[in-house]
């Protein structure tokens, strides 16, 4: 039996090129029934499959391997008929040398032959010592995702090395499939957390782990990801993800409690935006048992606030004298028992339910007297509050409160639920162990959210029902019906587009000062002052409440009742519907599980579609993406765009299709994105909460927000289709995707191998002439791995002068130098025509990606066409 597949009459070579001949005529329906043919004669179908890959991959590797997966899944297809093609009819070493010459083809093939190759050639059956050498080899050869991918389809987890298997992809900033690797293994789910933990440490050293994996080289990016702040967001993830217990990742929770000290410092004696008392209340609960976190603080004292306060903190936590900065210890001695601690915690005066003069006339104020607000802690006090609220026709205010998540990792519990009607307040005490959990409570709300007959007022009501199931899982195993409520936060939207639309609404004055967002903002525009949110991120849970945070609780909920009057009465004069009931309310929050759910439908029903309609979106889809946009046709580099840093992703896309981006840093504060897109005319790109802030501060339709959830290519489509982008072949790569500039200079392999020579960067793999092609022949041969079909690289950019590289110093006059030691020395004898960046000096040259992108956006290449022919 010939296992090398030679079938009667049937020449491989042969083959191999009449079928990329009706591949490239896209002759699909010829070429199923061809090969179902070709299968049929084959002596051992099975050998033949892989002497015909293994040929091809050989000699025409540079090819696309799409007509490679469209064999393997047509010889499935045949199998299907053909049960006889299998291992089973085979003896042991003929079944033996197929399933070794399979693995082996492996190595190098594209991915998405593993499933099929796993499948038909059994190769989970082979002997784990064989499988285990395979993935060393992957390994050994740098295929670090293909031997992590492997070891997961075979199940070798518990076999290998996890450190070993997943370090080399979460250096190249592919986390992801570390987390694949460790799925359904608690064990090592535990030490991937823990070594990313480990990672956050102060004193890691970066150098010392890269020591140890000499074959992975990083890019800027890729190293950049590589940093405490990024790492420990990781690490939170995935501790709620895997259910991981806190206590083993001690870096990550020091540094979020350091992050959260920062941050109230900033907030109480940098912003002056929360009093001191809430700033003390937060910090002891922050830095309790931990001496650490005391010295940080007192650090953090001297250098805001003053040396006094410092030492009286100091002296409070009996820090040793060692770890005490310059001055406090002497300070301490010269305290007296009494000041030592006095200051940090004796409480102020007793304070008025009647604010101050200067906060009346700044802020909206509350018109309840202070003896119809009822906090409510008892059960007799529920059933009084159930009475006055569960009334047919009451319009019922919501709010709810809980304590900001400074430093901890648990979900957050509501602490108190505000509901205010015409003429009364009620603070429901969820601290309060009499009512916080007994089902007269839990039904009382339930009763209120569910019942259509009574209007409920909310503001962004979606986060305060998340909590809500957290503080009572009993929401969860039995959902809430939400009838009766609307959310302000979509009548606010509503508000914002109409008046962002210049319909003719009445403008709106903002006050000096930080701009008002959210329900403040509301507040603001419709009543005309805005709200005082100092108490906003009080600790909600210590008891007794200061009259600040009662009077601050009543309002939030209050305030919805008259902004709700003031819309209601006259909703044509903001734009609105004359029924604002009509404007859908907020819905209780989906699960992930849910959510995941949901997305994977709509991804399969939009592949069904495409499929059906062979092209990748209906005209309906493209309308709706485009409707928002009424502008003309235009060219990528006309749209000139800022991605913030949750956008980064995409930034790199649209500079490869030739868009004007600038990129915000991961330490960049949101409003830097609108201070560019006010200097530079630029268009805000941005995803999540930032998004309200944003574009009120730029100008109607300059700020467009993403699906974070999506792809950055689905996200780069989404942001060319709403812009009316005409892209074409030219584009791409017509921008350096590391520095924005769209000048390069071509270099010729000649100066290239000259230049490298120079700086000592070329050994005898180069130096010898006769070992290098001519170009015309070198030329020749890459040109023959381009599809036939495929268009030239001619992107439209700036060609630099050859006057403008410094022949001493290799430098462009913008400072940059050309990045050498980047060519590999092997490219030289293959590769006629190098582009170098005149920004940044990094060296680009043809290849198989630009193949890739041309045909990853063709459906968007298609889609400009013919808009352009239409038009």
């Amino acid at each position: 039996m010939n296992l090398e597949g030679q079938s009667k009459g049937v020449d491989l070579p042969a083959l191999q090129e009449h079928l990329c001949g009706m591949w490239s005529r896209k002759e699909q329906e010829e070429l199923r029934q061809f090969l179902a043919s070709s299968f049929s004669q084959m002596q051992v179908p099975l050998a033949g499959l892989l002497g015909f890959l293994q040929g091809w991959l050989t000699v025409q590797k540079g090819k696309s391997s799409t007509l490679h997966q469209f064999i393997l899944t047509e010889f499935m297809r045949w199998r299907t008929s053909n049960p006889q093609a299998s291992l089973n009819g085979l003896r042991e070493e003929e079944r033996l040398r197929l399933q070794k010459k399979a693995l082996g083809l492996l190595t190098d093939s594209h991915p998405g032959y593993m499933d099929p190759l796993l499948e038909i050639y059994q190769l989970s059956s082979l002997k784990r010592p064989l499988l285990l050498e395979h993935v060393d080899f992957l390994h050994d050869c740098c295929c670090f995702k293909e031997a992590l991918v492997f070891s997961v389809k075979v199940e070798l987890q518990k076999d290998l090395e996890m450190e070993k298997m997943c370090v080399p992809l979460i250096l190249l900033d592919k986390l992801s499939l570390a987390e694949l690797y460790v799925r359904e293994h608690p064990d090592l789910q535990q030490r991937l957390v823990s070594l990313l933990d480990s990672w956050c440490e102060p004193n890691f050293n970066m150098q010392a782990l890269l020591s140890q994996y000499p074959d992975v080289v990083l890019s800027k990016h890729q190293t950049d990801q590589i940093q405490p702040k990024l790492l420990s967001k990781h690490v939170f993830r995935l501790m709620e993800k895997f259910c991981i217990d806190p206590g083993l990742c001690s870096n990550s929770v020091y540094k979020r409690k350091l992050d959260s000290l920062r941050f109230l410092m900033y907030k109480t004696f940098g912003e002056k935006s929360m009093s001191e008392e809430n700033w003390r209340d937060h910090v002891q609960a922050l830095i309790e048992g931990n001496t650490e976190l005391q010295v940080q603080l007192v650090q953090l004292l001297v250098k805001h606030c003053s040396l006094q306060t410092a030492a009286q903190w100091a002296a409070h936590y009996n820090l040793p004298r060692n770890r005490l900065p310059l001055g406090v210890w002497d300070k301490i001695q010269s305290l007296s028992r009494k000041e030592q601690l006095e200051m940090c915690f004796v409480s102020g005066p007793p304070e008025s339910w009647t604010p101050l003069h200067s906060d009346q006339q700044k802020y909206y104020q509350l018109p309840l007297p202070r003896e119809n607000v009822l906090f409510v802690e008892s059960l007799n006090e529920v059933k009084q509050c159930r009475e006055a609220v569960l009334k047919p026709g009451c319009v019922v205010g919501i709010d709810m409160e809980w304590r900001a998540g400074f430093g901890t990792v648990s979900s957050q519990r509501v602490a108190l639920i505000q509901l205010a009607v015409q003429d009364r307040a009620f603070l429901l005490d969820l601290c309060a162990h009499a009512i916080s959990h007994h089902s007269t409570t839990v039904n009382f709300i339930r009763a209120l959210l569910s019942d259509k007959n009574i209007l409920k007022l909310g503001y962004g009501m979606s986060g305060d029902l998340r909590s809500l199931v957290s503080t009572w899982p009993e929401l969860r195993e039995e959902p809430m019906k939400m009838e009766g409520v609307l959310d302000l936060l979509h009548v606010h939207q509503e508000l914002q587009r109409c008046w962002l639309g210049n319909k003719g609404c009445r403008s709106v004055e903002v006050s000096e000062g930080p701009a008002e967002k959210g329900l403040s903002l509301l507040v603001q525009q419709v009543l005309g002052k805005p709200l005082n949110k100092t108490e906003q991120l009080s600790n909600w849970e210590r008891r007794p409440l200061r009259t600040s945070q009662l009077r601050y609780a009543v309002t939030d909920a209050y305030c919805l009742l008259d902004v709700y009057l003031v819309l209601s009465r006259d909703p044509k004069a903001f734009g609105l519907p004359e029924d604002l009931r009509s404007i859908p309310s907020a819905q209780p929050a989906k699960s992930r599980e849910e959510k995941k759910l949901k997305e994977k439908n709509k991804q399969s029903k939009r592949r069904e579609a495409r499929q059906k309609a062979n092209e990748p979106h209906s005209m309906d889809d493209c309308l709706k993406m485009t409707s928002e946009y009424e502008g003309p046709t235009i060219t990528p580099p006309e749209l000139r765009v800022v991605c913030d840093n949750m956008l980064q992703g995409l930034g790199r896309f649209l500079r490869c299709l030739g868009v004007d981006v600038k990129m915000l840093e991961n330490t960049d504060d949101h409003k830097v994105a609108a201070e560019l897109a006010r200097a530079e005319g630029r268009v805000i790109l941005t995803a999540g909460q930032p998004y309200q802030t944003l574009r009120s501060q730029v100008g109607e339709g300059r700020c467009l927000t993403l699906d974070c959830s999506e792809k950055a290519r689905d996200q780069a489509v989404h942001v060319l289709r709403h812009f009316h982008v005409h892209l074409t072949p030219a584009d791409i790569f017509s921008r350096c995707q590391a520095c924005n500039c769209n000048e390069y200079l071509k270099l010729s392999r000649e100066d290239m191998t000259r230049m490298m020579k120079e700086r000592g960067l070329l050994q005898d793999i180069v130096s010898k002439r006769d070992d290098c092609k001519p170009q015309d022949e070198t030329q020749a041969e890459y040109n023959s791995w381009r599809p036939p079909e495929g268009p030239e690289f001619t992107p439209h950019c700036c060609w630099a002068p050859r006057t403008a590289l410094d022949p001493q110093t290799f430098k462009f006059p913008s400072g940059a130098e050309v990045q050498l030691e980047t060519v590999p020395p092997g490219l030289l004898p293959r590769i006629p025509v190098y582009f170098i960046c005149t920004g940044c000096g990094k060296v680009f040259w043809e290849g198989t990606h630009f193949d890739r992108v041309l045909s990853q956006f063709q459906e968007l290449l298609h889609v400009s066409e013919d808009a352009a022919s239409k038009a």
